[in-house]
């Protein structure tokens, strides 16, 4: 097939699941198009040695990217947010109908930013066949100040996209009933599990340089690697973690908007258990992941939060790590239905410093063990195999207008509460 691919990111950005996606559907013969910006993630500066321009395609083996200029502000304000979302929906319009005008079908890889977007091309491009891969969705907690102003038009344009799309495919399963409550028709809902960088996140032993970063003595580490932000409510685990100072240590390993916050937390309470770790390069971390003992993913108590699995969840069990999950709904569902490590409830301090005392007196061959189940459980269902045969069945029953309920099948098509 012809297979058009719009994605507000795309390799060299940390855009992996477009970017494979691509990959592979070429590599199975497909001609795949895909039309994105330029790379500008996660400063907001577009990267050295690229300058925005009309004209930029490269191309490969079945393989076309085409790059359109958008606004580089970044994430700074939600007005410069919103400008850079406006602005990559206007120059995919201009060049979308004759880039992916003959497409047999189209893939979006749906994330608020590419909403507009979207929305315009699937107007220009009359009744293309289309699988949304709906990623997330806008955050009340994203909603604040001149954001809110755009919430209505942003809910409208996503509701018509929901309506128009031949198939949705939703990232986690309790994502489900949220696109089915925009709109979405709920038997034309897949679930489609994110994977990850398997050339890179696969199991390893720590390298010297690895073990003395993240250890520092024979105690417990628990680590959290990726965004200090506000969806992840860090403040609980440096609370969890203070009150263990003598039994554990937590090492936090990247930036975000709240380190700063976080940090000035930790300091408060004296917790000298918690320790900072620069950002890494992606290379590095399966090193570090098998130098510490457990893997700690953690969202808040946010109900549009329920229905979202962080990639950091999959790239741990890709390297056989143990998880602790402080979490709701499906990362938590998971990691219990694989028996990957222990969990507990969002933003409970008390309850996460019990499962950090527990993960301490779990004996290492235990914890062997839950990693290996963490990985034969992504293996089986969230692996890049996986994934793309999902959605290239999908692009192929939306072609042929035969997108009807889904099949239960296993773990990824099972809605919470099943």
């Amino acid at each position: 097939m012809k297979i058009g691919i719009l994605s507000y990111h795309f390799p060299p950005e940390p855009a992996f699941i477009p970017g494979s996606l691509a990959e592979e559907l070429a590599a199975r013969g497909h001609e795949v198009r895909v039309l994105t910006g330029f790379p500008d993630y996660p400063g907001g500066q577009v990267y050295p040695g690229w300058r925005q321009r009309w004209r930029h395609q490269t191309h490969s083996d079945r393989l076309t990217v085409r790059r359109v200029p958008r606004y580089a502000g970044g994430d700074r304000s939600a007005g410069a947010r919103m400008a850079s979302w406006l602005s990559f929906a206007g120059s995919a319009a201009l060049t979308g109908r004759r880039f992916l005008g003959d497409v047999d079908a189209l893939y979006v890889f749906q994330l608020p930013a590419v909403t507009f977007a979207a929305a315009g091309l699937l107007r220009l491009l009359g009744r293309v066949p289309t699988v949304l891969h709906v990623q997330d969705v806008w955050a009340e907690a994203d909603r604040a100040g001149e954001a809110r102003r755009w919430s209505g038009r942003l809910d409208a344009t996503t509701r018509r996209i929901y309506r128009e799309a031949g198939a949705v495919a939703v990232a986690a399963p309790s994502m489900r009933d949220l696109v089915v409550a925009g709109g979405a028709d709920p038997r034309r809902v897949r679930v489609v599990l994110n994977w990850t960088d398997e050339r890179i996140f696969r199991p390893t032993e720590p390298s010297p340089a690895a073990q003395r970063l993240i250890r520092r003595d024979g105690r417990c580490v628990v680590m959290h690697a990726g965004t200090i932000g506000v969806r992840q409510g860090l403040e609980t685990a440096v609370r969890a973690a203070a009150a263990l100072d003598n039994r554990m240590d937590l090492v936090l390993v990247g930036s975000g908007a709240e380190e700063r916050r976080v940090r000035g937390l930790a300091a408060e309470l004296r917790a000298e258990n918690v320790r900072f770790v620069d950002r890494r390069s992606p290379l590095d971390m399966p090193e570090l992941y098998a130098a510490a003992d457990y893997q700690l993913v953690m969202l808040r108590n946010l109900p549009e939060l329920r229905g979202t699995v962080p990639g950091k969840l999959q790239a741990a069990l890709s390297c056989a790590a143990p998880v602790i999950a402080a979490a709701g709904g499906d990362t938590t569902e998971l990691v219990e239905r694989a028996r990957a490590g222990l969990s507990c409830p969002p933003e409970d301090w008390a309850a996460l410093s019990d499962r950090f005392w527990l993960a301490s007196a779990i004996p290492p061959p235990a914890r062997l063990e839950m990693g290996r189940r963490g990985r034969d459980a992504y293996l089986r269902e969230m692996s890049q195999r996986a994934g793309v045969d999902r959605i290239e069945q999908l692009l192929v029953e939306v072609t042929r207008g035969a997108a009807g309920p889904p099949r239960r099948t296993g773990l990824a098509e099972r809605p919470t509460g099943a």
